[in-house]
């Protein structure tokens, strides 16, 4: 919201402040003031001009000779403008003057001629091109007659005038108005408001005679107030009114669509103005519009409407897109003479949905979105009507046609000072809290030691007692609320079991040279279970961004593998990415999806054992599988945990395993598919995914100190002979049950396939720790323990020493 000083002066008086100390203030009280804008900033030397006489120039078609009156004396001033008269007063910068942008004008010669300065265009002041109205955007301005040559032209343009820019939160929607700016400076400054005076000469004529209305959808419009305007001469606005709505960002028009803007801006109550005479009928009927019925509306869009959008007719068609834009079939035009003023209450959400619908946002819709006072609908449009027979000499019919069945009942709201002290931490005596809402014109009575508050209509954002606390707080000064230390025992902060346990799976996969990322939780419909450990319904968004971002995930591994796909695409072959994230089970008693917390890991391209190492290898099973035992270590779960063949969608067959705890699965690992691979543009790429809740939920033995042994251990190396399909695991849970307590440690350390092993067969060579803290073992308890083994592997695997 774009405020003019000069034009918020004509409510309250600012001239006792800086408009520096206007904004720090209008800031400190809870409205952000974004920027300063001086509108003569850069501008200097800028006069009134009448053009005596203008001639075509003798060596250029383009430009013309102008004497130009500038108060003193007259000028010669060469000008190029299509636009340029005898006769217009004009713009002029004389020499030695100074344009936005650092441009300052010099006496100069232009094929032959002397121009003494230069006729100004708007924009070459400073202005928007958006803003300048449409006659003027491919020329120079043109002046009221009454301007005096020689005067200051940046007092005519209201130039001379500072801008503050609003950077309004959603509930502050009374602040998109003048007024309602004028409201919060005024108790800011201790003064009063001025509201402008409305006073109309109405003519004997009925408006209800010239017009009839009827409301078929009184839900979303609970009000609507019709004036009309006879004997409009459509003109140029008056240049002050033009000025303020430049001022706001606004372009002038002519005279009757700037003064529906200027009540907008004014009062923040969107108005429209209909020509009476195209409406073709003396009726407005206020319905929702037909499915598939089309209209046009004033940016030239033919839109096709559906039943949910509120329309206003004329008993036959639609002539406007209620709060949002009119229609291009009752516009007024030059020959208007006419005019039908609407001023109306529509239900937020409905113009909130139509807007959104259609794909259009305007200045009315944004306030309509809001909601605007509904005490002042009906005074807005006396305040267009008024403004209609002074600058259009328009006629007013008599009265208003109205339909009204809104509530305007003001939010009643009972409030104890002790509260507000108790709230705040303060102690703002009764008498400051009624002068402050007295201020803000808030009405405020003292009833039993209580403050009981009428909200104002205007003030949408006023509901509660705690909104009422806001205000007395910001008028106050925030900076006036004491800083205080807590009072009570204080307790040293920490992480909980669960904290500390997340933490150390983070910083474990870091070390182990994984890079973290963080993904959406939001995912496609396709990609919802691709990958999880368990399926279950999804969770679907009611007003999802995209199909793409429409459920809530079930696994981590789908978008880590488009964060790998990115980064392969962009020649780092290399990807190592981990992620700790929820995924979302299915729907609870709540209505709530069930949060799990997961881990997962992709890999791809080479692999470096330890980060000072130089040498790097392919990425196979086993390093995934290497990352997940140390992760289990920490955890001190790897005595529990197992690894079984497996086979999932989208995952190689012979390359995957599942992850069981106390034989409970709860997670995988293993190779993607290589279709899969191809159709992500990845090469050999390894996941993994783990139930992290259900992992850090298990109870495990605190750790324990073991001195270093004091007794040697012996180790013994075997090769076994064994089907293909014969996993390591398997035999390895063979030799842990058959060596006791003896043996310590078994570890796979070689896999061989080929000659000398017959087909159907493999090779896998372990090494075995045997190992007694008490005392030394003998070669003989060693070699009876060893047999027990090999006899057990041969037993229950068929497993044979190899040679």
């Amino acid at each position: 919201m774009y405020v003019s000083t000069n034009w918020l002066n004509d409510y309250t008086d600012i001239s006792g402040v800086s408009k520096q100390e206007l904004a720090e203030k209008i800031t400190r009280a809870g409205i952000e003031v974004d920027s300063i804008i001086d509108r003569a900033e850069g501008l200097k030397n800028i006069v009134v001009g009448h053009v005596e006489s203008c001639e075509k120039h003798p060596e250029a078609d383009k430009l013309n000779i102008c004497q130009v009156n500038v108060g003193e004396e007259t000028l010669q001033i060469i000008c190029g403008a299509p636009n340029v008269a005898a006769g217009q007063n004009i713009v002029a910068a004389l020499p030695g003057a100074r344009l936005p942008g650092g441009v300052k004008i010099k006496k100069a010669k232009l094929r032959g001629e002397v121009s003494n300065g230069m006729i100004c265009s708007l924009q070459e002041l400073g202005l928007e091109g958006k803003v300048v109205p449409k006659q003027y955007a491919e020329g120079i301005y043109v002046l009221p007659e009454d301007a005096v040559p020689g005067t200051n032209a940046l007092e005519v343009l209201g130039l001379d005038d500072v801008i503050l820019e609003f950077d309004l939160t959603p509930n502050r929607s009374d602040a998109l108005s003048m007024l309602g700016a004028a409201y919060e400076v005024a108790a800011i400054l201790s003064q009063d408001v001025k509201l402008p005076e409305i006073s109309i000469e109405e003519s004997s004529e009925l408006a209800s005679d010239a017009l009839s209305l009827r409301v078929d959808a009184k839900k979303d419009n609970p009000m609507y107030v019709a004036k009309v305007v006879k004997d409009v001469k459509v003109a140029e606005s008056p240049l002050w009114l033009q000025n303020y709505l430049m001022a706001a960002g606004v372009r002038p028009h002519n005279n009757v669509v700037d003064i529906t803007n200027f009540v907008l801006l004014e009062y923040g109550q969107p108005l429209h103005a209909f020509d009476y005479d195209r409406l073709d009928t003396k009726e407005i009927v206020v319905r929702h519009a037909q499915e598939g019925e089309m209209m046009t509306t004033l940016d030239d869009a033919e839109r096709t409407l559906n039943a949910n959008q509120l329309v206003i007719t004329n008993g036959k068609e639609p002539v406007a897109l209620a709060g949002v834009m009119g229609g291009a079939n009752s516009e007024v035009h030059d020959g208007t003479t006419t005019v039908v003023i609407e001023s109306a209450y529509f239900a937020p959400a409905s113009v909130r949905q139509t807007s959104k619908e259609v794909g259009l946002r305007s200045d009315a819709s944004v306030r309509f979105e809001k909601g605007v006072d509904p005490n002042r609908v009906a005074e807005a449009a006396e305040r267009a009507a008024q403004l209609m027979a002074d600058l259009a000499g328009g006629t007013v019919l008599a009265g208003s046609v109205v339909f009204d069945e809104l509530d305007k009942t003001p939010v009643r709201i009972i409030l104890s000072p002790d509260y507000v002290n108790q709230r705040l931490g303060m102690k703002i005596p009764m008498d400051e809290m009624m002068s402050i809402l007295e201020r803000l014109q808030i009405p405020v009575e003292a009833v039993n030691g209580q403050l009981v508050v009428d909200a104002p209509t205007r003030r949408q954002d006023l509901r509660i007692k705690e909104d009422l606390i806001e205000e007395i707080a910001r008028l106050y000064g925030y900076d006036e609320i004491p800083a205080t230390l807590p009072v009570g025992e204080s307790v040293p902060g920490g992480l909980n079991s669960s904290q500390q346990k997340r933490r150390l799976v983070r910083r474990y996969l870091e070390n182990a040279g994984l890079y973290q990322a963080i993904t959406y939780s939001l995912t496609s419909r396709e990609e919802s279970q691709s990958f999880a450990l368990e399926t279950a319904p999804v969770t679907e968004l009611l007003m999802p961004m995209s199909e793409d971002r429409s459920v809530l995930r079930q696994s981590l591994l789908p978008h880590l593998l488009e964060a790998a796909t990115y980064n392969v695409a962009r020649r780092i072959d290399t990807v190592s990415l981990y992620e700790t994230g929820s995924v979302f089970l299915g729907t609870e008693e709540d209505g709530l999806p069930k949060e799990v917390n997961h881990a997962a890991a992709v890999i791809t391209g080479k692999w470096v054992d330890q980060p000072w190492q130089q040498e790097t290898k392919k990425v196979d099973f086993f390093v995934m599988k290497g990352i997940i035992e140390g992760l289990m270590d920490v955890l001190g779960l790897a005595d529990r945990v197992t690894y079984e063949k497996a086979s999932h969608a989208g995952m190689h067959p012979g390359r995957t395993a599942d992850i069981m705890l106390d034989g409970v699965r709860v997670g995988m690992l293993g190779q993607l598919h290589p279709s899969e691979q191809k159709k992500r543009d990845l090469k050999e790429t390894y996941v993994m995914e783990l139930n992290l809740s259900a992992l850090l939920a298990e109870q495990t033995e605190p750790l324990v100190y073991t001195q270093v042994p004091r007794y040697p251990s012996i180790s013994r190396d075997i090769a076994l002979v064994v089907p293909t399909d014969e996993s390591a695991g398997s035999l390895i849970a063979v030799i842990k049950e058959a060596g006791g307590a003896l043996l310590k440690d078994v570890t796979v350390f070689d896999l061989y396939e080929g000659d000398n092993v017959e087909a159907g067969k493999k090779s896998l060579a372990f090494s075995l720790t045997y190992f007694d803290p008490e005392r030394t073992l003998t070669d003989e308890e060693v070699v009876a323990r060893h047999e027990k083994v090999l006899e057990a592997l041969n037993t229950k695997s068929g497993a044979v020493l190899r040679g």
